[in-house]
């Protein structure tokens, strides 16, 4: 079995790139300055962890012992600020960007949960909020109902990914195979819900 090891950080900054991009686009829609466009990629692009740790009480939390992804983002809003249209025209890579970065944020969040002696439902609930939250606080940000919350299949494809992970682990499936398989899951459902346009039904009742 190939070490994930080597290969888990460059899928871990092409996810953030991702998230922090999306960010970065929605307060380029909204007219903000250089200064919110930063503030809003960071906390697209670090949010999830940034909630995972302070709910585990992980401390000091992991970008502040890793200030280089801050960096990271920095550096990508100021990009999106000076080429947003550039950024717009390529939607449909940044959603399979998103859809892996989801996939990773899904399994190592419940990893992060399970290390930190979290119960398996407290793991997976983690891996959801790690893979998710950056998004809503991006969406509340904009003053936008989350997207996760009303159309797109992405919480539940992050919930079945972390499931699986947590699953095979506790059954003793090492941890690679665990690993990968947790993010072809998500990853998968995701991936065909961007291809067939799925969505889950929303409520059609009255007021």
């Amino acid at each position: 079995m190939i070490p994930l090891e080597p290969i888990l950080p460059v899928i871990d900054v092409v996810g953030m790139v991702a998230f922090a991009v999306s960010g970065a686009l929605a307060a380029a829609r909204k007219r903000m300055d250089i200064v919110g466009m930063i503030m809003l990629a960071a906390v697209t692009g670090l949010g999830g962890g940034t909630l995972r740790d302070v709910l585990l009480g992980r401390l000091p939390l992991f970008w502040l012992r890793a200030p280089e992804l801050l960096a990271i983002t920095s550096i990508v809003a100021v990009l999106v600020f000076f080429g947003a249209p550039r950024f717009a025209m390529k939607t449909r890579l940044l959603l399979w960007a998103d859809a892996l970065g989801m996939a990773l944020y899904a399994v190592l969040g419940a990893e992060i949960a399970l290390l930190a002696g979290a119960d398996a439902w407290a793991a997976c609930l983690m891996g959801v909020v790690t893979a998710t939250f950056g998004g809503i606080a991006r969406d509340v940000i904009c003053n936008e109902v989350p997207l996760i919350l009303h159309r797109e299949i992405y919480a539940l494809a992050a919930l079945a990914g972390a499931g699986l992970f947590i699953l095979l682990r506790l059954h003793g499936v090492w941890r690679e195979p665990a690993f990968l398989s947790g993010m072809a899951l998500a990853f998968a459902i995701r991936a065909l819900a961007i291809q067939r346009g799925w969505s889950l039904p929303a409520y059609r009742g009255r007021d």
